[in-house]
């Protein structure tokens, strides 16, 4: 009895369906990425609205009593360190976009230290607070918007430092190609869409604590 050797069809993509693929995987990235942000602007827009709402009802007085605020110098500090994270990782992507990879690492280490330390700020600041958390409809929405900016911050932290290790392993893998930043291969242009995702995330970040910081410690 001879041995019967099965063998079994190789399935092979065609060019123009990895080209496909790797579109689709793009997309996929920048779709996914805004979702994202649009979820983040969804909740911090209903933070918005319990704000405004509590503010013009100030039912009993008790919106804001005493003129009540978190301390201001800690909380222009937090603001002014997450609005220069996002800057500088912008410029990086700039530089990036004209074969400056290096440049990119550099600001992008700087930003993650920066977003690291407004999430350190953040955190001391709620040791610091002159008021309970249920004292008012100030100090709560407060207390909400304190939570909700350290998950940002260190959600913006992390996305980035990913995207700094990938690009540590691209280096090398596509070297030969121009480097992550021109090279035509699948994880290259992967890695800058991704890129590209992190820093409208980034500036979702700074814009936020723009907002807040005027409702919280400019607006009285």
């Amino acid at each position: 009895m001879s041995d019967v050797t099965e063998t079994r069809p190789q399935l092979m993509s065609t060019p123009e369906e990895a080209a496909y693929e790797l579109r689709c995987a793009e997309g996929a990235i920048w779709t996914g990425s805004r979702l994202v942000v649009g979820i983040f602007l969804f909740v911090f827009a209903s933070l918005a609205f319990a704000y405004f709402y509590l503010r013009s009802a100030n039912d009993s007085n008790l919106w804001r009593p005493h003129g009540m605020t978190a301390p201001t110098t800690i909380g222009a500090a937090i603001f002014a360190v997450t609005a220069f994270a996002s800057v500088i990782n912008f410029y990086g992507t700039l530089r990036m976009r004209k074969g400056m990879s290096v440049d990119w690492e550099v600001s992008g280490w700087t930003g993650v230290g920066a977003l690291l330390l407004a999430f350190s700020l953040q955190l001391w600041e709620l040791t610091r607070l002159p008021f309970f958390p249920g004292a008012s409809g100030y100090s709560s929405t407060f207390i909400g918007w304190a939570v909700l900016n350290l998950a940002l911050l260190i959600s913006s932290a992390y996305w980035l430092e990913t995207l700094l290790a990938r690009a540590i392993r691209l280096r090398r893998a596509v070297a030969e190609d121009g480097g992550p930043s021109r090279s035509s291969q699948p994880p290259a242009r992967l890695f800058r869409a991704n890129l590209e995702g992190c820093t409208t995330f980034l500036g979702l970040a700074a814009l936020v604590n723009l907002v807040f910081w005027v409702l919280f410690y400019v607006v009285v």
